[in-house]
């Protein structure tokens, strides 16, 4: 984390408590909860600094398996990108996503000031978790992705981490309040870090990412959802 102004984004003390909040409330959870696998860790070995993690959404499992499947070095500063208009709406659902997520507001009625930039947030240092989809899956397929995460990444020159999140949508599909029972397989699979190539556009960067996270889901589902998973428990 390179020398920048302190808020709740940077703030040691903050990450300290998201800490607490993250992997020793939220991650034992969903981890009891569900049979969690982590692929691909060894892709991120050489990831650092600022970074742009761009994945799939089906599930309001899928944010807490991402950061509870990442590093903790890669995770202490990481900042969520969370619908205003639902999670920033009310008080005490702001203040509990900021707290366990470091969520910062993604406008997706295009008619909210914006308070929080993200590419700012980027050019400080703190690394991003983006839905490209802007929604969650209402069948659990993949969506068309919007080029803002390919975008921020390519302007700031950081890296995006592709991840597929499989088998969330079984265990918590939308529109249900809590996960079904059973500890149902689910996983998390980190792809090779991407850059834009030269003379990319940010639609086909978007569309690249998109692609890799459409392959990284079906090499590794059968793994996953078609044998007993064995949960992977990281610092």
């Amino acid at each position: 984390m390179p020398a920048t102004m302190r808020d709740r984004f940077t703030s040691r003390f903050h990450a300290a408590a998201r800490f607490v909040a993250q992997r020793g409330l939220l991650k034992p959870v969903v981890w009891r909860v569900t049979r969690v696998t982590v692929l691909g860790r060894e892709c991120l070995e050489e990831v650092e600094d600022a970074y742009v993690v761009v994945a799939n959404h089906t599930s309001h499992l899928d944010t807490p398996l991402i950061m509870g499947a990442l590093p903790r070095r890669l995770a202490r500063y990481l900042a969520v990108g969370a619908a205003a208009d639902y999670f920033f709406d009310v008080w005490r659902r702001r203040g509990l996503t900021a707290l366990f997520f470091n969520a910062f507001p993604v406008d997706r009625t295009g008619t909210s000031v914006r308070r929080v930039s993200a590419k700012g947030l980027l050019n400080r240092g703190v690394p991003l978790l983006i839905f490209p989809e802007g929604t969650r899956s209402r069948d659990g397929s993949l969506g068309a992705f919007k080029p803002g995460a390919a975008a921020l990444a390519s302007s700031a020159e950081v890296p995006v981490l592709p991840v597929a999140v499989i088998g969330a949508y079984a265990a918590h599909p939308r529109g249900s309040s809590w996960p079904k029972p059973g500890r149902l397989p689910v996983g998390v699979v980190f792809g090779e870090p991407l850059t834009a190539l030269p003379g990319e556009s940010v639609d086909e960067f978007s569309e690249r990412i998109r692609s890799v996270i459409a392959s990284l889901a079906e090499e590794h589902s059968h793994r996953i959802l078609g044998t007993r998973a064995t949960s992977r428990r990281d610092s």
